[in-house]
C-alpha cells in the first residue's frame, strides 16, 4: 500500500494525529449519548416492544458485551495489524451497526446491530490511548490523552442535544437520524487514519523506544498467558493496577447518569419527560466543562491526587442524592428532589475533572512497553465489563430500589480512596521509560531489603538465580543506556526541530 504523506512532520503531523484520537472519541462519547437521548421515545419502545426494566438493561448493555468483544479482538490481533489497519477495521464493523440500528424495526434486529457496532467501539477505544502516548511528549502526555475523554463528553452532550432538537419531530425520524448520525463521524475517523504513518512502523523510527525495544528483547516474546507474571519491572502488577483505573472509572456511578438520566429525573425526581430531555443535556455540559480541568492541568496536578478528591467528591454527592431523594411520599419530596438535581450536575462536574479523563492517561503510563497494546485492552476491557454491569442493573436500580440505589455507588467511591493511596504511584511528567526504572527500583529494593544467609547461599548456587541475577543485571545496564539515549534524543528533538515528536 502506498504511503499517504497528508500531514507532513513535525507539529502538524503531531496535530493531526491528536485531532485523529479526539474524533475518535467523539464517535465513541456520540453512540452513548444517543442511545440515552431516545430511550424515552414512544416510536423507539415500540419498535423495542415496550422493554421491561430487565429488557431495557439488555438493550443498552449488548452494546457494552460487543465493546468487550472488541477488546479482547484488539489483544490478539492490534500488534500485527497496527494501528490503521485495526482502525479501519473498527470503522468498518460501526458501519454494520450504524446502519441496521438507524433502520431497525424489531428488537432482534436491534441488539444484533448493537453488539456489533460494540465490537468497533472496543477496538478504536483500546488502540486510540495507546497510539497517543506512545506519540507525544512526557511532559504534554497528560494534557493530550486527557483531551480524549473531553471528547467524549463533547460527543455525549452534543447527541443529547441533538436529541432532544429531534423530540419535536413527529415519527420515528426522532430516534432513527440521531442514532444514524454516527455515520458522519465514522467517515471522518475512517479518512483521517488513512494520514498518520501506521504505528509500528512510526515508534521504530523514535531512537528512545527503539533502544526500550532491546531492554524489552531481553525477556523474550511475551504471549497473553505471560501478561500477569511476575518479573523484575513488576508487569502483572501493572497490568492490574490499569485493570483497576478502569474499574474505578465505571463503578463510581456515572453510567447511571450518562445513559439513564432522562429516566432517572422522570421516575426518582419526579420531572415531565421534556423537562428531564432538556435538563439531562445541562448535566451533560457540566461533563464536558469538567474535562478541561485535568485536560490542561493534569501534568502539573499529577494522577493521583486528582483520581483521590474525585473519589471523595463522588462519594458526597452519591451520598446526598440518596439523602435528598429519600423523602420521596413525604411533603418534602419535591423541594428535596429539586435539590438533587444540583447534585447530578455537581457529580458530572467532579467526574469530568477527575475520573473521567485520568485512567486513559493513568493506565498506559503504567504499563510496560512490550505488554503496552494488551495491557491496555485488558484495562479497557474493565470499563466495558462493569459498564455492561451497570447498563444491566441500572433500570432495575431506578426503578425498584430508588434512593438506595444510589448508596451503592456511595460505598464505592469510597473505598476507593484508600485504594489509590496504598497502591498508586505517580507516574506525571515521566517518560514512559522512566516509569519501568520506576517500577524495577522498587522491585529491586524490596527484593534486597530482607536477605538471609540461607537465600544468600541457596542463590549462589543456583544456576537458574545466577543466570536470572546476570540478565536482570544486564537489562539494568541497558535500561540506564535507553534512558540517557532518550535524553539525549529528546534535548536533540529540540535543538533541531525533529520530524518525529519525542517521546
Amino acid at each position: 500500500m502506498a504511503k499517504l504523506e497528508m500531514y507532513g512532520r513535525g507539529l502538524g503531523l503531531r496535530m493531526a494525529i491528536l485531532f485523529t484520537c479526539l474524533m475518535a472519541f467523539v464517535l465513541f462519547g456520540y453512540n452513548q449519548g444517543a442511545i440515552a437521548g431516545v430511550l424515552e421515545n414512544e416510536d423507539f419502545r415500540n419498535v423495542v416492544e415496550h422493554p421491561s426494566s430487565a429488557v431495557l438493561g439488555v438493550i443498552v448493555g449488548i452494546y457494552n458485551i460487543g465493546c468487550l468483544a472488541g477488546t479482547a479482538a484488539a489483544f490478539m490481533t492490534s500488534d500485527r495489524l497496527g494501528f490503521r489497519k485495526s482502525m479501519w477495521i473498527a470503522m468498518g464493523l460501526l458501519t454494520i451497526g450504524a446502519i441496521p440500528q438507524a433502520c431497525a424495526y424489531s428488537r432482534a434486529q436491534m441488539l444484533a446491530s448493537r453488539f456489533i457496532g460494540g465490537i468497533g467501539t472496543g477496538i478504536m477505544t483500546s488502540i486510540v490511548p495507546v497510539y497517543q502516548s506512545e506519540l507525544c511528549e512526557a511532559r504534554n502526555r497528560g494534557m493530550y490523552v486527557c483531551s480524549q475523554p473531553l471528547s467524549v463528553g463533547v460527543g455525549i452532550s452534543g447527541a443529547y442535544w441533538f436529541v432532544y432538537g429531534m423530540s419535536f419531530a413527529p415519527g420515528s425520524v426522532a430516534w432513527r437520524l440521531p442514532i444514524a448520525a454516527q455515520l458522519v463521524f465514522i467517515i471522518i475517523v475512517a479518512i483521517l487514519v488513512a494520514g498518520p504513518e501506521n504505528d509500528p512502523k512510526v515508534v521504530d523510527d523514535a531512537e528512545g523506544i527503539f533502544r526500550a525495544t532491546e531492554l524489552d528483547s531481553l525477556r523474550g516474546e511475551y504471549k497473553w498467558s505471560q501478561v500477569l507474571k511476575k518479573d523484575e519491572i513488576q508487569t502483572g502488577r501493572r497490568v492490574l493496577l490499569a485493570y483497576g483505573l478502569q474499574f474505578i472509572n465505571q463503578m463510581g456511578g456515572v453510567n447511571i447518569i450518562v445513559s439513564y438520566v432522562t429516566t432517572v429525573l422522570q421516575y426518582n425526581v419526579g420531572l415531565d419527560p421534556k423537562t428531564s430531555l432538556l435538563l439531562g443535556g445541562v448535566i451533560q455540559v457540566m461533563f464536558v466543562i469538567g474535562s478541561f480541568y485535568p485536560t490542561f492541568y493534569s501534568d502539573r496536578l499529577g494522577r493521583k491526587k486528582p483520581m483521590m478528591w474525585g473519589s471523595f467528591g463522588l462519594f458526597i454527592c452519591m451520598m446526598m442524592i440518596s439523602i435528598l431523594l429519600s423523602f420521596k411520599g413525604t411533603p418534602q419530596e419535591k423541594p428535596a428532589g429539586a435539590a438533587s438535581v444540583a447534585f447530578f450536575f455537581l457529580f458530572m462536574l467532579i467526574y469530568g475533572a477527575s475520573t473521567n479523563c485520568v485512567p486513559w492517561v493513568y493506565g498506559p503510563e503504567l504499563l510496560p512497553m512490550h505488554v503496552r497494546t494488551k495491557g491496555n485492552a485488558i484495562g479497557i476491557s474493565a470499563n466495558w465489563l462493569w459498564n455492561f454491569f451497570v447498563a444491566m442493573i441500572g433500570p432495575t436500580l431506578i426503578t425498584d430500589l430508588e434512593w438506595k440505589g444510589y448508596l451503592i455507588f456511595m460505598c464505592m467511591n469510597l473505598a476507593f480512596l484508600p485504594i489509590l493511596y496504598l497502591y498508586y504511584p505517580e507516574t506525571a511528567n515521566l517518560s514512559l521509560e522512566e516509569i519501568d526504572s520506576l517500577f524495577m527500583v522498587k522491585a529491586t529494593s524490596h527484593s534486597c531489603s530482607t536477605p538471609s544467609a540461607s537465600t544468600s547461599t541457596s542463590s549462589t548456587n543456583d544456576p537458574d538465580t545466577v543466570t536470572t541475577e546476570k540478565k536482570s543485571t544486564v537489562t539494568a545496564q541497558t535500561h540506564a543506556q535507553t534512558q540517557t539515549q532518550a535524553q539525549t534524543q529528546r534535548q536533540t528533538s529540540k535543538k533541531e526541530g525533529g520530524s518525529f515528536p519525542p517521546v
